[in-house]
């Protein structure tokens, strides 16, 4: 963690774990170090606040082009570890981004579905191939989150699971050569991993 972050974190994170009543099932699935994948379902804004405060390193996200052009606000959310990306097409140079910071030891998270989807059960969506092509390009640790939550929606107040699965590793995604067909069936593959997730730990619900 940067300076900066983890002394937001230690302020912040459990104030917003209680707002947001957070509770991580596996977490110590999560690498603490080097660089990986953290891959999750997307149902809303306060997704990225929820898991920023269940993880114990600092994640870096891809955030919409749009807010780096308000003041102060770009440099908040610089700080905080987020990255432009250019929504409605695919942005190559927010995924080579991804790529090297990952590969500079990094955690990088993704949506793999792309878009928020709230209120939509995650199984009935599909990923991006940028969550494959990502994976081919860095050969690293992919780790599946889940977000559980009623009506598949963030919420203040509204009890929000935070489900880790095991590492899935790069030979686990049979990559050959690359391109979008190996892609897309990693990014299939991998998002089946996140949805599987929502069917566990309910006993403790």
């Amino acid at each position: 963690m940067s300076k900066f972050y983890s002394g937001i974190y230690k302020v912040l994170a459990k104030p917003v774990r209680w707002f947001y009543r957070a509770k991580t099932y596996d977490g110590e699935k999560m690498p603490m170090e080097g660089g990986c994948l953290v891959c999750s379902n997307h149902t809303g804004l306060h997704d990225v606040i929820v898991l920023a405060a269940c993880m114990k390193r600092q994640p870096r996200y891809m955030a919409k082009k749009e807010l780096f052009k308000i003041p102060l606000l770009k440099q908040l959310i610089t700080a905080l570890g987020a990255f432009p990306i250019e929504r409605g097409r695919a942005d190559v140079g927010a995924l080579k981004t991804a790529i090297s910071m990952i590969k500079s030891g990094e955690a990088v998270t993704v949506f793999p579905q792309g878009t928020r989807y709230k209120g939509i059960d995650p199984k009935e969506t599909k990923p991006k191939n940028g969550v494959g092509m990502i994976a081919y390009h860095t050969k690293a640790p992919v780790v599946p989150v889940y977000i559980r939550t009623k009506k598949h929606h963030t919420a203040p107040f509204r009890r929000t699971e935070i489900i880790c699965g095991d590492v899935i590793m790069p030979e686990e995604l049979g990559f050959e050569k690359g391109g979008s067909e190996e892609y897309s069936r990693a990014a299939e593959y991998i998002f089946s991993k996140v949805c599987a997730l929502g069917d566990t730990h309910k006993e403790n619900k």
